[in-house]
């Protein structure tokens, strides 16, 4: 069934946290939803949310094999602490792995693409909406994120779009949520271990990312949805 994906944007694009999930998830993407969660920093808040709001919802959860342990084990936690029962671990092939395997040495896009936006894009093809936790808050390209956006016919949905810092921070404490290991080393923005450096005050939260590279996303989040490398 196709979506009217700028419908619902009319429609819910007022809305977020955990009113945007509740809405979509009673409506049209009912059973065609997905949450993508590097099990982060801040993941903590929005995966509270869905647990409330859906707690089957499948969570995608991408494992590069270059994950910090900490990521691994927050993981678990997490997944129990708020009763999410579908999380899907997504890795790369073995061709992939063959074929990264030092490339973030030398070539760091190429390693992201086939570490993460290759197995991603096979593992969300025919979802018609996708949530995700970005925020504008964390600078750079998410300077003007919304919280839905039309990806080529598929809903991208950040209920977190329009979250300060402050509002993250008061959810977590409210809500007594764990906190990824790492957060007390000041990393504040967690991915790839060869790639992720804790952050001085007053940095934004990607800061961290391939410091000094001139690179802040890895590009899982522009690439065409269910498409790229899709096949490979």
């Amino acid at each position: 069934m196709s979506l009217d994906v700028e419908h619902l944007i009319r429609a819910h694009g007022h809305l977020d946290g955990k009113e945007l999930l509740a809405a979509l998830v009673g409506g049209e993407l009912a059973g065609r939803m997905a949450v993508t969660s590097s099990f982060g920093a801040e993941s903590a808040v929005l995966l509270d949310l869905v647990a409330e709001v859906d707690p089957g919802m499948p969570v995608i959860f991408l494992d590069t094999n270059e994950l910090f342990d900490e990521t691994l084990e927050y993981r678990y936690q997490l997944e129990r602490r708020l009763g999410l029962t579908n999380v899907v671990v997504v890795r790369p092939n073995d061709q992939e792995l063959a074929l990264a395997e030092d490339l973030w040495r030398t070539d760091e896009d190429r390693c992201c693409e086939l570490r993460k936006v290759r197995p991603l894009a096979r593992a969300v093809a025919g979802y018609a909406g996708l949530v995700d936790g970005r925020k504008r808050a964390h600078g750079f390209e998410r300077e003007h994120l919304a919280t839905l956006e039309n990806a080529g016919g598929v809903l991208k949905i950040s209920p977190l779009a329009n979250w300060r810092a402050e509002e993250i921070e008061a959810h977590f404490l409210r809500r007594n949520l764990p906190r990824h290991p790492l957060v007390a080393q000041n990393y504040r923005s967690i991915g790839c271990w060869p790639c992720t450096r804790p952050v001085d005050p007053g940095q934004p939260a990607r800061a961290g990312r391939w410091a000094g590279k001139g690179k802040s996303e890895c590009g899982i989040h522009t690439m065409s949805l269910g498409l790229d490398g899709a096949g490979i």
